[in-house]
């Protein structure tokens, strides 16, 4: 599920989570492969989005340039290494560090256990380029636009899609209204 962004060591990324062009193109892309009710493959790719809020980069900068700032940010600072980085960014569960990258997009930079991946960033909370999104909304919106696609969207619909990943059906309008926004976020 790369689709060509390719993560470089020590970075650890969630593109379906946090970068607006990526969740785009993974839409097109199942837009054209899948067909309803929508296969388990793409079920359990949506499983990765997890079930918390989340920021997703709507910036201008490319998945590369990111990676390539994110790396040199800790190059420059002399945090190379995974013992320099978990004495840098802490390795408790409420530890992490803010890092301002060249779009003034500000990114969380947290430790995780693993050998190699341990640099695990996302956008911050309240960043400039960056918009806040419950995972149950954004799992909700991609299973509309890939399954439905309906310009007008419906809440049976809507709730049609949403059975499919074992999500509740949408009772309360709020709800529809930030799905609505999401899919034509992700529409453009």
């Amino acid at each position: 599920m790369d689709f060509g962004v390719q993560i470089p060591e020590p970075l650890m990324f969630n593109p379906l989570k946090h970068y607006l062009p990526f969740i785009r193109e993974y839409v097109n892309i199942k837009i054209e492969e899948e067909n309803y009710p929508g296969s388990k493959t793409f079920i359990r790719e949506l499983r990765h989005i997890g079930t918390r809020v989340m920021d997703i980069y709507t910036g201008e900068l490319s998945a590369g340039e990111i990676f390539n700032e994110s790396i040199s940010f800790l190059e420059f600072n002399e945090i190379t290494g995974r013992k320099a980085y978990m004495k840098w960014a802490g390795t408790g569960n409420n530890n992490f560090r803010i890092v301002r990258l060249s779009d003034d997009s500000q990114w969380a930079f947290k430790y995780y256990e693993h050998e190699k991946r341990y640099v695990h960033f996302f956008p911050a909370r309240s960043s400039p380029h960056s918009i806040r999104v419950k995972a149950n909304t954004l799992k909700s919106a991609i299973l509309y636009q890939v399954l439905a696609g309906k310009d007008y969207v419906s809440v049976h619909e809507l709730n049609k899609t949403r059975a499919l990943a074992g999500l509740s059906p949408i009772r309360d309008i709020a709800d529809v209204a930030a799905i609505t926004e999401i899919i034509e976020i992700l529409r453009l």
